[in-house]
């Protein structure tokens, strides 16, 4: 099992792909990173720069087969983690390279997977994968290609037996998450530990993952050996985003953080059940832990120079 193997993580420079790299290193078990840059910028907000610093890691483009096949090679992985990715913001700016990451890349780490004999692959979709209420499609570029993403790991399993798991998060907070759409409510949190006013531009429900919850989430899909290729949602909590404010005022009552907008456009009704029943329910953050975690990192990483305030 992925235990002893090595994991291969494609995009460990974004924030989960750095919040799974740190449960490898801290666990004292292989891994190999494959990331357009050698950004360890948000590696280093989660180890110290020595560690950061030895982990192994290959630069290369995920829409590069030829670079995929190589590092897949040459890592010696037993399973890739797949989290190379472009998100909302970025495909709706670039759709060409939104399609070329997010489905070439998804093909590429498939095909790579399939010659190489990899036993696992496990890989974000997202909850904007999902068709809107009365829509038949989602409701972004994102979404759909990540709904390709999904159909693609499908005929993999079907034509050449090509094990995968997608998961499914929603909306990720903690230390590292700093881009993408859903990214707000972790930068309001970043603002009340700086004495800043920050405004949540959107409200309603959602479901709230902590990063290190998701990153565990994925090494323990990692761990299984499936027969398929199934797609599950992380699930948890349905929390609305005024809460969230209320729970980063129960940390700071002096913040001046608050939501305004309409809800978005994703479920927040995701059902993590038979995510649980794959790799067992091993705990999600309750909110008031997470938020106060949260800014508790914060602090100290403000004190040290290595978050900032855009």
């Amino acid at each position: 099992m992925a235990g002893e193997e090595t994991v291969l993580v494609t995009g460990a420079a974004g924030c989960i792909g750095a919040w799974v790299v740190a449960e490898r290193v801290c666990a004292g078990l292989p891994v190999h990173v494959f990331d357009l840059s050698e950004d360890r910028r948000r590696l280093r907000l989660l180890l110290d720069d020595e560690a950061a610093a030895a982990v192994p890691w290959t630069t290369g483009d995920i829409a590069d087969f030829d670079a995929v096949e190589r590092v897949v090679g040459e890592s010696g992985a037993a399973v890739i983690v797949h989290l190379a990715a472009l998100q909302v913001p970025f495909c709706r700016v670039d759709p060409v390279a939104g399609a070329r990451v997010n489905v070439v890349g998804q093909v590429n780490v498939l095909e790579a997977a399939r010659r190489a004999g990899i036993r696992n692959t496990v890989y974000a979709s997202s909850v904007a994968a999902l068709p809107v209420a009365g829509e038949l499609r989602p409701s972004t570029l994102y979404g759909v290609f990540k709904q390709a993403d999904e159909g693609a790991a499908e005929i993999y399993w079907r034509d050449w037996a090509v094990a995968s798991v997608g998961l499914r998060p929603h909306t990720v907070y903690g230390p590292g998450r700093d881009q993408g759409l859903t990214s707000a409510p972790t930068k309001a949190m970043v603002a009340a530990a700086a004495g800043l006013p920050f405004m949540i531009p959107f409200a309603g429900p959602l479901q709230f993952q902590h990063a290190r919850d998701v990153a565990r989430q994925f090494l323990a899909c990692a761990e299984v050996t499936v027969a398929g290729a199934p797609v599950l949602d992380l699930g948890g909590p349905v929390v609305t985003v005024a809460e969230i404010v209320a729970a980063i005022r129960a940390e700071i009552p002096a913040a001046e953080i608050a939501c305004e907008g309409d809800p978005l456009l994703f479920s927040a009704e995701a059902d993590g059940g038979p995510l649980d029943a794959l790799i067992g329910d091993i705990g999600r953050t309750p909110l008031a832990e997470g938020v106060r975690a949260s800014i508790a990192a914060f602090r100290d990483l403000l004190a040290r120079d290595l978050v900032a305030m855009d």
